[in-house]
């Protein structure tokens, strides 16, 4: 398996102590308050909730979505759907797309954002993360959906990461995706701070949802999954203020970090020059980190929960810069 953010516990067994702060994986770290569950939820078998759909689909402004097990899940099957084709994916950003669109006889190539245009010229399916994981870096709407015109014309499909779109919604294009050749993914964990709900929606026209429905199997998404999701996706005063705080708090973390670095209100990303050594620092200190060793050489890191983790991230911070 690939390299993710997380792995909490591997850092504790490595550097020891107790007290971590997990800046490692950009999900909202003051998640949405899950409910009570109902009696039955665990022992009735998940059957599909048509009021979730409904409330999933108010709250990304989308025609028709899937409900799936994160969006992990379509990344791994969308593959599946296709044979033989020419696949660009843009790079650098989250490595589970091209890691799985290498594995299934696709022609494989992966290509920076300034050259995504091009790519779209001579690709059977173009793959974009929209805000880019690790870097924010964003594509306009009007561009994406040109992009989608010039593919579907010849059976085409462009496929749209926007696991991170919530804090840019301007930017999604999820309201367009009911057109053949279009797939936008979106995420319940990161926003929401519900990762652990493995929970995302897939919108796409009806013909291909129904495919990755058969593929995924009966089941996909556990109940209480559904119960909380339903919930938070309902829960508009709680979104209000969120999107509230995560824009205060990207703001505060962009104000320490140095001037290259760019990202979302959840995560920002930099070249970091001593990428290990820095990522070393803050390890010694009970501060977890995203350490990218390849494409995107440089260092990745979320918000902390509260003002006594940002108090200590900051110390950390000006120690490094001190040297």
């Amino acid at each position: 398996m690939l390299e993710h953010g997380g792995k909490l516990r591997e850092a504790m067994q490595r550097y020891g102590g107790s007290d971590w702060i997990d800046l490692s994986t950009g999900i909202n770290p003051v998640g949405y308050p899950a409910p009570a569950l109902s009696p039955d939820a665990w022992q009735r078998l998940p059957e599909p909730d048509p009021a979730l759909v409904r409330a999933a689909c108010a709250y990304y402004d989308a025609p028709q979505l899937l409900p799936v097990a994160g969006t992990q899940a379509a990344i791994q099957a969308l593959p599946r759907l296709r044979a033989n084709a020419r696949v660009s994916v843009s790079a650098p950003s989250y490595a589970e797309h091209a890691h799985h669109w290498s594995r299934h006889g696709h022609t494989l190539r992966q290509v920076s954002y300034a050259g995504l245009d091009a790519a779209v010229r001579d690709s059977d399916v173009v793959v974009i993360v929209n805000p880019n994981n690790p870097t924010g870096e964003t594509v306009a709407p009007a561009q994406l959906l040109d992009w989608h015109a010039q593919l579907a014309a010849r059976g085409g499909w462009l496929v749209v990461d926007e696991a991170f779109g919530d804090t840019a919604r301007a930017s999604s294009i999820a309201g367009h995706a009911d057109q053949p050749g279009l797939i936008v993914l979106r995420s319940v964990g990161k926003f929401f701070g519900l990762a652990g709900l493995r929970l995302g929606f897939v919108a796409a026209c009806s013909p291909l949802l129904a495919q990755l429905e058969e593929l995924l199997g009966p089941w996909a998404v556990s109940g209480p999954a559904q119960e909380v999701a339903l919930a938070a996706l309902r829960d508009r005063d709680w979104q209000r203020t969120t999107q509230i705080r995560l824009a205060r708090d990207g703001e505060r973390m962009r104000t320490l970090l140095p001037a290259d670095a760019s990202g979302t209100p959840l995560f920002h990303w930099w070249p970091e020059a001593q990428p290990e050594a820095f990522h070393e620092h803050m390890a010694r200190r009970a501060i977890w980190v995203r350490l990218f060793r390849d494409a995107a050489l440089g260092i990745r890191i979320g918000l902390p929960a509260r003002e006594a983790h940002w108090q200590r991230f900051e110390q950390a911070l000006r120690e490094w810069n001190q040297g």
